[in-house]
């Protein structure tokens, strides 16, 4: 049970700004979770421990999941550091907007020698003439660029902008971060000023709904909290009403309580009923998300179709992130499919786009198609262990270097070095494949993919045979 500690009702007269934004930390020490990026000496604790005549860092983008923090740490640098802030949202800015920030920017640098920073909300939302028009500011220092994305930057973020900057990936906060969260709030005069009293049920399962999203978790405790506090304010009314013509003993009773406040407990159900989802059954039983999460996998992997649609179903009436649900199956598309069914990957590709398109519930319709396809394809991790072999050599080191043939002969000098002597053209050699040597020498005759007999990879494997017996002479 997390009693109060204030007892006072601060928390609830902040008006109408979200709990979630009344809690945002005002420096990177309060920042729950992304210690992998908030070490001594890491570029975003350099940003905000600069100072205007020696900003220091560089431009990053923040690139992670919603409601891991990526707003948080702009704010939290913002504050820390004092210096020049300016913050821009991509789903109201436009190139006007971007322009007049880096002359003001300039106008800073060149009257006070001092660095702009400016954070970007949502850059993958930007288009590519919009993002052409960060780039003079951050190449010439005029402005140090945080950038935040849900999407991968690679895909969304202009290469000359990403190779300016560093990309910095956040995680889900994990169960331990959200309870600090939740635990905070709930006493901090800025949050709910001890308001109310949250039980160890209800905490636990605001954790459980939340899947590592902070925003979430706030938003669904502060629900809680109205609703704890509406329910007690209710029943108060209807004691006024019953003592309207009270008994001696009742009269009685109501003097020996006198005027003592009891605070609100916030319990499971309390949770529930705010909500307004079926999110507790997620754990009902004891089975965690991550379990869950795991069960659907191995139904899919293991080909049992009603077992993976029980699951998916589990995910969608929990109000899991369907993104999450979507990823996860892409993953395994890729990883327990593969070769077998080269069609697995563009259907749950397709599937995760559909769901973006036309968001839920009819989401639940384009994954569901997705599922039983994987579900009911044939399985190969042949790729899948193919390139954690290939991986797991070059983290050991065993490279050895491009042979002289493959190397780029096209830049200047490259010639003179012998790049690209010997090559062999391969469309110019019978049937398109010719004997040539491609690994380095210290990998010559490795091989990391080894396909099955299942689905697809029955014509893989014989026709594989035969390129490497061609490719190598064999």
């Amino acid at each position: 049970m997390r009693a109060p500690t204030t007892g006072g009702r601060a928390g609830l007269a902040q008006g109408s700004v979200p709990l979630a934004v009344r809690m945002r930390p005002t420096s990177l020490d309060e920042v729950a979770g992304q210690q992998h990026l908030l070490g001594r000496g890491s570029p975003l604790v350099q940003l905000a421990t600069g100072t205007r005549e020696n900003p220091g860092g560089v431009s990053v983008i923040l690139w992670g999941p919603p409601g891991t923090g990526k707003t948080t740490l702009a704010q939290a640098i913002a504050r820390q550091s004092g210096r020049e802030f300016v913050e821009l949202s991509a789903v109201t800015a436009g190139v006007k907007d971007v322009r007049e920030v880096m002359e003001k920017a300039l106008t800073h640098r060149d009257l006070y020698g001092s660095t702009t920073v400016l954070f970007l909300d949502e850059i993958h939302r930007f288009s590519k003439a919009q993002q052409d028009a960060l780039l003079p500011g951050v190449e010439n220092g005029w402005v140090i660029l945080i950038a935040a994305t849900t999407e991968n930057p690679s895909f969304s973020v202009i290469s000359p902008l990403l190779s300016r900057s560093l990309l910095l990936t956040l995680k889900p906060l994990t169960d331990e971060d959200l309870g600090m969260l939740v635990d905070r709030a709930v006493e901090d005069p800025r949050g709910l000023g001890g308001s109310v009293v949250l039980g160890d049920d209800a905490r636990a399962a605001i954790v459980r709904l939340s899947s590592g999203d902070a925003r979430r978790a706030l938003t669904a405790l502060e629900a809680a909290a109205s609703s704890a506090i509406a329910a007690r304010a209710d029943d108060a009314r209807d004691a006024d009403a019953d003592d309207a013509d009270p008994d001696e003993d009742t009269a009685l009773d109501d003097l020996s309580l006198g005027d003592v406040e009891t605070v609100p407990l916030v319990d499971a159900d309390t949770v529930a009923a705010a909500v307004d989802r079926a999110l507790l059954r997620y754990d009902r039983q004891g089975d965690e998300h991550y379990d869950v999460i795991s069960a659907f996998i191995k139904s899919v992997r293991g080909s049992d179709v009603d077992a993976a649609l029980h699951y998916l179903a589990r995910m969608i009436e929990a109000g899991e992130d369907p993104r999450f649900i979507a990823r996860r199956i892409i993953i395994s598309a890729s990883e327990d499919i593969g070769m077998a069914d080269p069609q697995a990957l563009p259907i749950a590709v397709a599937a995760a786009q559909a769901v973006q398109l036309i968001g839920m519930p009819e989401g639940r319709i384009p994954l569901a198609e997705a599922v039983v396809y994987l579900a009911t394809a044939p399985k190969s991790n042949a790729s899948y262990n193919g390139v954690n072999a290939a991986v797991a050599d070059v983290k050991a080191g065993r490279m050895g270097v491009v042979p002289v043939h493959l190397r780029d002969a096209h830049y200047p000098g490259a010639k003179r070095l012998g790049h690209g002597k010997g090559y062999v053209y391969s469309h110019d050699a019978e049937h398109g494949v010719a004997r040539q040597q491609y690994l380095p020498d210290a990998l010559e005759g490795t091989e990391y993919y080894t396909p099955t007999g299942n689905g697809y990879e029955r014509e893989v494997g014989p026709r594989l045979e035969r390129l490497r017996k061609i490719t190598r002479g064999e």
